[in-house]
């Protein structure tokens, strides 16, 4: 393993999840793999638990760990080839990502889509021109299109929270946001559950599908409740238009998960990646509920970022 981008860069989603549980067994018991060796971590939008996790990540294993707001602690990047450089970017992409990797070992990106043009979002263009310059191995921390470390960290929830013989059901449920967000979560999400051992749909409103690279054959619901029947798991996110691209179509119905879902449905497990907008996306009776998963969702950022930059620190040096 190289770079790890998606559940693509990896050959068993379900083996990986079991490696995960071995390794949470004994967090700081490979002290010494990063010994000498840097992680930079390298960030072009706010974050709160990518950040903190991939530093513990790194930390654990022995690592130094430097951090970058990119053009808040470092210069505006120039990402346009054979650009004449005269307006408000200081540096290039190519300079930047390979005098970056003079300084590390390994280097996390974290980067966001402008949800303007899809075709640019959906080449991942910024992360694809980091990877392209870069000489070290690199990491999505999120990308335009997806969020490997976070769907990772789901995956290895839903499994400790399941012992049946049975697949969990697993629904993506759309929810309601005040502005466009990105597909990354959803897309994402949609990939691994696609690619493990779950019988997985989706629950959006009209307009709202998800790119069929990303769902594939997963069954897509427009009518929640339908969808929700027996669900073990539901994942609660938003995201903007696919189709209509960053556009928010009017959407009919309450697509809020409350209290009465909740008494309901008294077995199902509820999933946030957070930050979470409280009783608009979800409500605060689910979210603080006995069946909400999203802290342990949380502390699993740590462990699917320190197995992967363990994986990496392995097979390359």
């Amino acid at each position: 393993m190289k770079n790890f981008t998606s559940v693509n860069d990896i050959s068993n989603p379900e083996t990986l999840v079991q490696e995960a549980l071995e390794l949470k067994k004994n967090l700081y018991g490979f002290g010494d793999l990063g010994k000498n060796k840097t992680l930079g971590l390298v960030f072009l939008n706010p974050s709160l638990r990518t950040r903190m996790s991939s530093q513990k990540a790194g930390i654990n294993l022995g690592m130094q760990v430097q951090v970058i707001n990119a053009g808040q602690d470092a210069w505006n990047w120039e990402f346009a080839e054979n650009a004449v450089m005269d307006g408000s970017t200081v540096e290039h992409i190519k300079d930047a990502a390979k005098v970056l990797s003079e300084y590390c070992d390994v280097i996390g990106l974290r980067c966001f889509p402008g949800l303007k043009d899809r075709d640019e979002d959906y080449s991942e263009f910024v992360l694809n021109s980091f990877i392209k310059y870069a000489t070290v191995p690199v990491i999505s921390l999120e990308s335009a299109t997806r969020h490997p470390l976070q769907s990772f960290a789901d995956l290895i929830t839903i499994r400790e929270n399941w012992t049946q013989p049975q697949k969990p059901k697993v629904v993506l449920s759309w929810a309601p946001h005040i502005k466009a967000l990105p597909q990354a979560v959803g897309n994402s999400f949609a990939e691994w559950m696609n690619a493990a051992d779950v019988d997985f749909c989706i629950a959006n409103p009209d307009g709202y599908d998800l790119s069929k690279d990303f769902t594939a054959d997963a069954k897509v619901y427009h009518n929640q409740e339908e969808a929700l029947k027996n669900a073990d798991f539901v994942y609660v996110k938003n995201w903007s238009s696919y189709d209509d691209y960053g556009a928010m179509p009017e959407v009919k119905g309450n697509w809020l998960l409350g209290e009465e879902f909740l008494k309901t449905n008294p077995e199902t497990k509820f999933m946030h990646c957070l930050p979470v907008r409280r009783n608009l996306e979800m409500s605060d009776a689910v979210l603080d509920s006995s069946n909400s998963l999203i802290y342990q969702q949380a502390n699993n950022r740590t462990l699917s970022a320190q197995l992967i930059i363990k994986k990496i620190l392995e097979n390359s040096f």
